[in-house]
């Protein structure tokens, strides 16, 4: 059983703002994989929902005049995953959400809960990092837009308001087009786990595939938040495809990064995989764009 003291069905966006204006207390809920969970464990016992879950105004995957991707906020995890736009463009993300849970949970969990949720082991996180996704929240002040790097703030804390909801997450055409990526995630189980470490890299190759033309690199669970290896990035760009690249991006992460010590794992252990699933993901990330790594 569930403990919670009201649910209320919101029909649209608008009439789920107005549902939250009138309960400060009330939590959202859409595909409830997450919520649902903290009720049980008592840390939202008796609380108040507004469901989203069936405005269909948050859900699909759209391609705008100008290129971006529009993923709406409700669209659960197994719709990304196997979505020709997400297959087409950004495969890193489909293949990181299909690593959530198993398959009932991303067949209601949505990727909108994923980052609302706050917390650094979100798989989706890492890759919408690296394609510098723009979260669009809507509240009773209008619309906003907020790179998804400044909406963490702390662990399980966001900026968004309690009036506000996350309606959509757009990724531009230059932060996906010409690029290729992959999204590791370390657990101590194959499915139903959440990620001890998640490390993802998306990179674009110089047009004779022997450079390095930018990187971006990113992870969970090595920080509060998720985090994206900036000077790393800056000191590598540019560079040749080879076993010195893995080896400098491997080696430069780890001044950016500052895992802790959990029940999951011992920070000496997250800085280990820190170091290895970023040289697995760069090679990884280069074979797909179509380059060798030489010697």
């Amino acid at each position: 059983m569930y403990d919670y003291n009201a649910i209320y069905q919101a029909v649209d966006i608008e009439d789920a703002l107005r549902a939250l204006r009138e309960d400060e207390k009330a939590i959202l809920i859409s595909g409830g994989s997450d919520v649902l969970i903290q009720i049980r464990e008592g840390r939202l016992a008796g609380c108040s929902l507004v469901s989203i879950h069936n405005i269909e105004a948050l859900k699909g995957i759209t391609l705008e005049e100008n290129g971006t991707l529009r993923i709406g906020a409700a669209t659960t995890f197994s719709t990304i995953t196997n979505h020709p736009l997400i297959q087409q463009y950004i495969p890193m993300l489909g293949d990181a959400v299909d690593q959530v849970g198993g398959p009932q949970i991303r067949n209601v969990g949505t990727i909108g809960g994923n980052v609302c949720n706050g917390v650094t082991s979100a798989d989706s996180a890492a890759s919408l990092f690296t394609l510098n996704a723009i979260l669009e929240l809507t509240g009773s002040a209008g619309v906003r837009e907020v790179p998804i790097a400044s909406f963490y703030t702390g662990p399980g804390k966001t900026i968004r308001q309690h009036d506000e909801i996350l309606t959509a997450i757009r990724i531009r055409r230059e932060d996906y087009e010409g690029y290729y990526g992959r999204y590791i995630k370390y657990g101590k189980r194959n499915a139903m786990e959440i990620a001890t470490l998640g490390c993802a890299v998306l990179i674009h190759l110089t047009e004779d595939k022997q450079n390095l033309q930018d990187i971006r690199i990113a992870y969970g669970v090595a920080a509060p938040t998720p985090i994206r290896c900036h000077e790393t990035e800056q000191q590598v760009s540019g560079q040749p495809i080879g076993e010195s690249l893995l080896h400098m991006v491997s080696k430069g992460v780890l001044s950016e990064v500052h895992p802790r010590s959990s029940w999951r794992a011992s920070k000496e252990f997250r800085l280990q995989l820190i170091e290895e699933l970023a040289g697995r993901a760069l090679r990884e990330a280069i074979e797909a764009a179509g380059g060798q790594i030489l010697c």
